[in-house]
């Protein structure tokens, strides 16, 4: 098949999404034509794709940006493929990815301050983006609506009716390859750490969405043998430690920038912290399953992806995002019972054996099949 792949930008470093897109093509690319249309492709990626770029004049708004892009996608997709397969808000795509809490709910749904609901519909933004959203979604023959976890399917049933059945395509990991020997310490001797040190990772494009003041907030409970490594949006970190960091927690956290090689980083932490506000699935605490490393992470509705882990069996699920006490005295039980810890690696790697990118494009195959056949 030939098939057109639409999204933001293309490449691992971007973040969740844009990571599960990499994996994804990656895997349909082993028998498909596959032809990126993006704003941009990381020219790290070791995936090198056919590539239309699709860009706009930064100094537009956001959303006029996205609406010119929703037009270029759909007027560059409408003939020579056989699958539109699109990550974006907008019209073109035969398969839509919904990967974030959708627009509808936000400002329909979700409960909001009376001026700020009505000033929405009088607003250009909110609304280009409601109108993008209602084509993506919209029910009709030969096209189907995904979520990327169930908890984002019940939004948009909340948010457009029980006429949307979206099918629930969670994201995928891939087993790491046996690491060079020595390269954990090695890393660790870089990054200024101790064998003796316990290292809870953190990785986000924006870490403070996805938990990192309550990351602080633990440490600043626990010894100081207890540190954090945070890899992604460097420099936001830096300035929220400069503007926050009271009790001196700056020298206990280690800061990478953002980038495609995280594995090393994996390899390095002891376990992995994911206090997120707000994902709808939660990419990064699965390949840190895939790496070995015991994982903390937020409930639902916070987190999408602890639907798909049981408390206590293959992750410690917290009461709260914000609940830093909780979150400290997880990472102390991980650090000091060694039959907790035992357990919750196995059972993340239970998590991993049910979550294959093989198995993840054999069901979009499917999907591409009744499209089709819709079609014809």
């Amino acid at each position: 098949m030939k098939i057109a792949f639409v999204v933001d930008r293309f490449g691992s470093r971007y973040g969740g999404a844009e990571a599960y897109g990499v994996a994804l093509m990656r895997e349909l690319a082993r028998g498909h034509e596959i032809t990126v249309f993006a704003r941009d492709y990381d020219s790290a990626c070791d995936l090198r794709l056919p590539f239309v770029p699709l860009r706009s004049w930064s100094g537009w708004p956001s959303w006029i940006r996205v609406l010119l892009f929703a037009w270029r996608a759909g007027r560059c997709t409408r003939k020579g493929f056989d699958i539109v397969h699109s990550h974006m808000n907008g019209w073109c795509g035969d398969i839509e990815v919904v990967h974030v809490t959708p627009v509808r709910y936000n400002w329909r749904v979700r409960s909001l301050p009376f001026l700020k609901r009505a000033l929405s519909r009088v607003s250009p933004r909110v609304q280009t983006y409601l109108g993008l959203e209602h084509r993506r979604v919209e029910v009709r023959q030969a096209h189907r609506t995904v979520s990327v976890s169930g908890l984002i399917a019940e939004q948009l049933r909340q948010a457009y009716g029980e006429q949307l059945v979206s099918p629930v395509i969670p994201p995928g990991v891939a087993r790491p390859a046996s690491p060079p020997p020595g390269l954990r310490a090695r890393v660790r001797q870089d990054l200024g750490l101790s064998d003796q040190d316990r290292v809870c990772l953190l990785v986000a494009r924006n870490p403070l969405r996805k938990g990192l003041p309550a990351v602080l907030k633990a440490l600043a409970l626990l010894p100081e043998r207890y540190k954090a490594l945070v890899v992604g949006g460097k420099a936001i970190t830096q300035d929220f430690l400069r503007k926050t960091d009271s009790v001196g927690l700056a020298d206990r956290v280690r800061l990478v920038d953002t980038t495609s090689e995280v594995d090393c980083y994996y390899l390095a932490a002891d376990l992995y912290v994911h206090p997120t506000l707000n994902d709808s699935f939660g990419m990064a605490p699965l390949e840190a399953m895939s790496f070995g490393l015991p994982v903390v992470l937020s409930p639902s509705p916070w987190c999408g992806f602890a639907q798909y882990v049981k408390p206590g069996e293959e992750a410690l699920v917290l009461s709260h995002p914000e609940n830093a006490e909780e979150l400290a005295s997880f990472i102390a039980q991980i650090s000091d019972d060694a039959a907790l810890r035992a357990r919750l690696v196995q059972g993340g790697d239970q998590v991993v054996a049910r979550h294959s990118w093989a198995e993840v494009a054999r069901r979009y195959l499917d999907l591409y099949q009744e499209v089709l056949r819709e079609r014809t």
